[in-house]
């Protein structure tokens, strides 16, 4: 397919997803599925222009001054592509399969309008509902928050300490860019182009052989700040797919207990396939069966109580734009309550002297500082351990991770835009 053919198939995918209000991976699925001859670099191609679409879907239209399918396309190829209006309209020539010329007035807001004094939530590609909400936790930074948040986001990589070196994998997947994290010490980057390219890594022998894990290196920190130590008791509350119980097992070194489970039995079924391939043997998954607890033998005795907490997701805005346009306000006030529910159950799971580590992706203050004062205010047995103590498993980098995160009393705040990764949150919380 031309690159003319590729912006008039993202053109009718963005009208499908508008107009049937579907998932934009769905959409994508059914557009490949109905047009068999597009090839897989075709395919990544028109993804990563629909992706880039929903990442700046409010200031393109903006910029046009046209909410159309078409008008956020041609807004992002100037916004996002830094194209100029010569070879947008060199796209749009109306020949076979090529979306129709640009109109005089397309040609006049390709090449003189600009986002400049565009309300925030235009300006930074976010529902209006939420505007509140980052003004509470970023101030005036919140349009550059934002903007970081639409960003595209790397492929990142945890070695898993269990099987492989971080130098050793590094030489293996040269070939891919991979690269040091510049944070986590077991983490490799690879950097994605606008075609949204998969780079292969679930062929590649490290990932084959468990040696490495696909996990963003938020994720990865929040993990390590938890400082599971080998011999300990630790539950995962809310393993879902296992991302953080595998980091827990290989930070416990295959000593101690380690239990995982989820309300969900559904999002654990990789867990078992994913332990296997890591080289795990002291994982005890607890899948429920009907309403019995699968805890329910543990009184009081874990060590460290690990809540990768059900939220928003609005901190993994870079790897699923779709989700923040079809957020709604009710969602947080649900999640608010999953959050407070979960907590109170790691409560009476922590041994006096054990800890729960309270983590979200989400950069939403309500989930984040403002729930875990009002675990701490029901629980005056619980303290909240000091960020910077928590962020000594960094060794070296401790410092520079002080200046580039954001700190509360509560925990830390991971953002794109200042830490380079995906926005969670981490609190530390100890029990007398």
């Amino acid at each position: 397919m031309t690159p003319a053919a590729r912006l008039s198939a993202a053109i009718d995918i963005i009208e499908s997803i508008e107009a049937q209000r579907a998932p934009a991976a769905k959409a994508l699925k059914d557009w490949g599925t109905s047009h068999r001859f597009a090839g897989s670099g075709d395919r990544a191609a028109i993804a990563g222009l629909v992706w880039d679409v929903l990442r700046r879907r409010a200031s393109s239209a903006y910029l046009m001054e046209d909410d159309t399918a078409r008008a956020r396309v041609l807004g992002m190829l100037k916004l996002e592509r830094g194209l100029d209006v010569a070879t947008i309209a060199a796209m749009c020539d109306g020949s076979r399969f090529a979306p129709p010329p640009l109109t005089a007035q397309e040609e006049r807001a390709l090449a003189s309008r600009t986002t400049a004094g565009a309300p925030p939530p235009v300006a930074g590609d976010y529902p209006d509902w939420l505007d509140p909400y980052l003004t509470a936790v970023f101030g005036d930074d919140r349009v550059t928050e934002a903007m970081a948040m639409a960003s595209r986001a790397p492929l990142d990589l945890r070695v898993n300490t269990l099987k492989a070196k971080r130098e050793k994998v590094e030489a293996s997947l040269k070939h891919l860019g991979a690269v040091p994290t510049p944070w986590s010490p077991i983490g490799l980057r690879i950097q994605l182009g606008a075609d949204a390219r998969n780079p292969g890594v679930h062929a590649e022998e490290d990932f084959i052989k468990g040696a490495i894990e696909v996990q963003d290196e938020g994720s990865q920190l929040a993990a390590l700040f938890t400082a599971a130590k080998p011999g300990e008791q630790v539950i995962d509350l809310c393993a879902g797919a296992g991302g953080k119980t595998l980091a827990l097992a290989a930070m416990m070194g295959g000593k101690g207990r380690l239990i995982a489970t989820d309300s969900d039995k559904r999002q654990l079924a990789p867990i078992h396939e994913r332990l296997s391939r890591a080289g795990v043997h002291n994982a005890d998954v607890r899948t429920p069966k009907g309403d019995a607890d699968p805890l329910a033998d543990i009184k009081a005795s874990a060590d460290l109580v690990v809540i990768d907490a059900p939220c928003t997701g609005t901190g993994t805005w870079r790897r699923n734009p779709d989700a923040k346009w079809r957020m709604r306000p009710g969602a947080l006030e649900i999640r608010l309550k999953d959050q407070a529910e979960v907590l109170e159950r790691a409560a009476a799971l922590v041994k006096p002297g054990g800890r729960i580590a309270y983590i979200t992706c989400s950069v939403l203050q309500p989930e984040n500082g403002g729930q875990v004062r009002s675990f701490v205010a029901r629980h005056p047995e619980f303290t909240i351990q000091p960020p910077d103590q928590t962020a000594t498993v960094l060794w070296d980098k401790a410092e520079a991770f002080a200046e580039a995160a954001l700190k509360s009393d509560e925990g830390w705040l991971m953002t794109p835009r200042r830490t380079g990764t995906d926005g969670f949150f981490v609190s530390v919380l100890k029990k007398a």
